[in-house]
């Protein structure tokens, strides 16, 4: 399974489609097996699911994401979990165990 995330430094970025760079895990039998940064494309609507789905992503957690965005993702068969913040590590780690906590969704379009 591959996981994105928006990334804002070490950190999940709020919004999903401003972030400066997207973190890709690979996950294998519960574990971080590989990950690599990916830097965001110019924005440009329904460009990043057709990306991601590119790389084999087949996961997307972020702080938040339009609904017209997400059903993109739906398109692709990928799930998005929405509402999530924090340390991008912390996140993967806690997704991996099923206990990922999560908030709102940080986007309201």
């Amino acid at each position: 399974m591959k996981v994105a995330v928006p990334s804002q430094g070490a950190d999940i970025c709020a919004h999903f489609g401003h972030c400066e760079s997207f973190t890709i895990a690979e996950v294998e039998e519960g574990k971080v097996i590989s990950k690599q940064t990916l830097k965001a494309p110019p924005h440009e609507p329904g460009l990043l699911p057709r990306l991601l789905a590119g790389e084999g992503v087949n996961v997307v957690i972020t702080g938040g994401m339009g609904a017209r965005a997400q059903d993109l993702f739906a398109q692709q068969d990928i799930q998005v979990i929405t509402g999530a913040g924090g340390s991008i590590d912390q996140a993967l780690a806690a997704f991996i165990k099923g206990n990922l906590q999560t908030g709102p969704n940080a986007c309201d379009h």
